[in-house]
């Protein structure tokens, strides 16, 4: 690994975690009031956490990247900003102009040759502007707002093989596919994780690259524990903390005044990530990260 990426605050940060034995939430992040409920609830818990941005800010406005590093910048507790699902080369050089910590390289839409030989050429990229690098082996199937849908693509679960071949590409976080899904999983008797294929996974990765957990929308608590004992350091949550936020805004919107409903409705998202730092059991590690 460069000597540079040593110093990289989201690969300290999800080493910390993995010998802490606890997950760092991952908030997908598409306006304002999500990213100032992360800092809030981060700066509340003392705990660190993580800011996700999709490609989808690259087109929308630069504006809401330069907010989310703002954020990353001024607060009193560890929280990096990650680039999740960048899925074209074209995307990952332009994100790669900002300051984010880290950059998913998710070339999962493509054969696992073609997505090894992409894999290894940006991480190399990246790892020379001091970007951490994350890469899906297999294909975690579904998708959710701001993420390719793989739908019509077969889904691919992780073999601990496969799992190496991406470690030795260089990158520094893996998501493996063991069963979760992006999106809904229509109830939570469809959430079905193969935890003796993630303990395979981790056992066979274990200190070269942290796992990263992807899918968990309408996790139950315990769900969200049994990943992290079984090696996940960040835990991506989208619907899991926005959707009292969505709830409100939909039953709101014209209702009341827009400070209000912006007031109201980060103080919902900064109520669900708060309860997932308890989950996580990150809540008071900031304090003590770097």
């Amino acid at each position: 690994m460069p000597k540079s990426m040593k110093d990289n605050r989201a690969v300290k940060m999800l080493r910390a975690a993995e010998e802490g034995g606890y997950g760092v939430v991952g908030v997908v992040s598409y306006n304002l009031e999500t990213i100032t409920a992360v800092v809030r609830a981060a700066e509340k818990k003392r705990s660190p956490a993580q800011i996700l941005l999709f490609p989808w800010a690259l087109h929308y406005s630069p504006l809401l990247i330069h907010l989310a590093v703002a954020a990353c910048k001024t607060v009193t507790v560890p929280i990096v900003l990650h680039m999740d699902h960048a899925q074209s080369e074209e995307e990952i050089i332009a994100a790669s102009d900002y300051d984010f910590d880290s950059i998913m390289v998710d070339m999962s839409h493509y054969e696992k040759e073609e997505n090894l030989e992409k894999t290894e050429r940006i991480t190399k990229f990246l790892h020379e502007k001091g970007i951490a690098t994350e890469a899906e082996p297999g294909r975690i199937n579904g998708g959710e707002d701001g993420v390719k849908d793989t739908g019509d693509l077969e889904g691919l679960l992780t073999t601990a093989e496969e799992a190496m071949l991406f470690v030795d590409t260089g990158i520094d976080f893996l998501a493996p596919a063991f069963g979760n899904i992006h999106g809904n999983y229509w109830g939570i008797e469809n959430i079905k994780l193969e935890y003796d294929r993630l303990e395979k996974i981790r056992a066979a990765t274990k200190g070269r690259a942290q796992l990263v957990l992807h899918g968990t929308n309408t996790f139950p608590d315990a769900t969200m524990q049994n990943c992290i004992k079984g090696g996940m350091t960040r835990c991506n949550v989208n619907d899991l903390v926005l959707h009292t936020y969505s709830k409100y805004v939909a039953e709101n919107t014209g209702k009341v005044p827009l400070t209000e409903l912006m007031g109201k409705g980060t103080d919902l998202i900064q109520e669900l990530i708060e309860y997932q730092m308890d989950v996580m059991g990150s809540t008071g590690k900031g304090d003590v990260l770097y």
